[in-house]
């Protein structure tokens, strides 16, 4: 299992992003994400305050050399895709490969769906990120690529250079939100690099997923997965406290032997933080769970 930290792009400035970016690097975290929000609504004007996503994890990318980086997630159907491959292109290339793209439909409530005119139903969006995800391979992959969507449209273009990660066949990391037990859902994560999965209830209300939940997720993986693809990262955002090590691993482990890959500690929400940027940079400084990282500076 890796480590990584899921920090806000809401109530900071870019200079403490950074810096707690560049805390989560020296003590051993493996990755940083930060919010990919636009216009959240809150009637504390402080939380009023956003940092655009790309350009955060831009400087990241630059302050840092060995974390991996990425939005936390990216709604497809509020992007043009051609601009999304030149972006993530680009910025891998800067990171020297340690980009991930984790995508999904997006939370409509942010100002950047429900007060500019964006698309705002779930079937649609969900087209529109199958199309999105398409085009992204085909000009991601630096060849002749045209496109003939319900959405969109390419004319046939070359896009160079390309990411610099799988040579074979070039593409960033793609991490799909895929929504527990629904198999359109699933399947569409099932075809990319890994899947942060949701349990949706039969009333579209959303509960935790189980240990029991991620191995079936794992099996299902496998078994839907062509023969020689490689396992499927799977993501869990939660929380661990950093104060107590035995308490954070008893929570870490029974996930990590179901499947789970990547952990990623909700620094955003642990409780101490209050949203504030003492606490934030406290839980990152004790490390993940996998160790007992010592606090910067003892």
């Amino acid at each position: 299992m890796r480590f990584g930290v899921t920090l806000p792009n809401i109530g900071l400035e870019i200079d403490e992003l950074i810096g707690l970016a560049v805390a989560a690097e020296t003590v051993g975290w493996d990755g940083v994400f930060v919010w990919d929000a636009f216009a959240v609504q809150d009637d504390d004007p402080k939380k009023l305050a956003a940092l655009d996503p790309w350009i955060a994890l831009t400087a990241i990318g630059a302050a840092t050399t060995r974390v991996v980086i990425g939005p936390m997630i990216t709604p497809l159907s509020r992007r043009r895709p051609w601009k999304v491959a030149r972006e993530t292109a680009t910025l891998d290339r800067l990171t020297h490969g340690r980009l991930v793209l984790p995508v999904g439909l997006g939370a409509i409530d942010d100002g950047g769906f429900s007060k500019v005119g964006e698309e705002l139903d779930r079937k649609k969006r969900a087209e529109m990120l199958d199309e999105s995800l398409d085009i992204l391979a085909g000009l991601w992959s630096g060849q002749p690529f045209s496109y003939d969507g319900a959405h969109y449209h390419v004319q046939e273009m070359t896009f160079l250079p390309t990411p610099v990660q799988f040579p074979e066949s070039p593409h960033v990391p793609v991490w799909v939100v895929g929504a527990w037990l629904r198999m359109k859902s699933l399947r569409r994560a099932f075809r990319w690099d890994g899947i942060i999965p949701s349990k949706m209830n039969a009333d579209g209300s959303f509960t935790d997923m189980t240990a029991d939940d991620i191995r079936a997720l794992r099996e299902m993986a496998a078994r839907e997965r062509p023969a020689d693809a490689p396992p499927i990262e799977i993501i869990f955002e939660d929380e661990t406290p950093g104060d107590d090590l035995e308490r954070a691993q008893a929570i870490i482990q029974p996930l990590a032997e179901a499947g789970v890959t990547w952990w990623l500690e909700a620094v955003w929400h642990t409780p101490e933080t209050q949203g504030g940027l003492a606490g934030m940079r406290k839980r990152i400084e004790q490390g993940p769970p996998s160790s007992s990282a010592p606090v910067k500076g003892e």
